[in-house]
């Protein structure tokens, strides 16, 4: 039996039912900043989650390079 395991990293597959007017709004908003659709709507629900206090923000990289020195 092999024992596999979800990276905490892997990107995770959904299926999205969208009305004609939202995808149509996101596709134009994509196009607009230059994304794709996917890379907007993940966007838009990290953002969204953030504003929630849903998501734990990222670490910042420059304090733990900068204790180094």
């Amino acid at each position: 039996m092999v024992n596999r395991r979800i990276s905490d990293t892997a990107r995770k597959t959904l299926s999205l039912r969208l009305t004609p007017e939202v995808y149509e709004g996101i596709a134009r908003w994509a196009a607009d900043d230059l994304r794709s659709i996917n890379a907007q709507i993940e966007m838009l629900l990290r953002d969204s989650l953030q504003e929630a206090g849903r998501l734990p923000a990222k670490k910042d990289r420059a304090r733990s390079d900068t204790s180094a020195a």
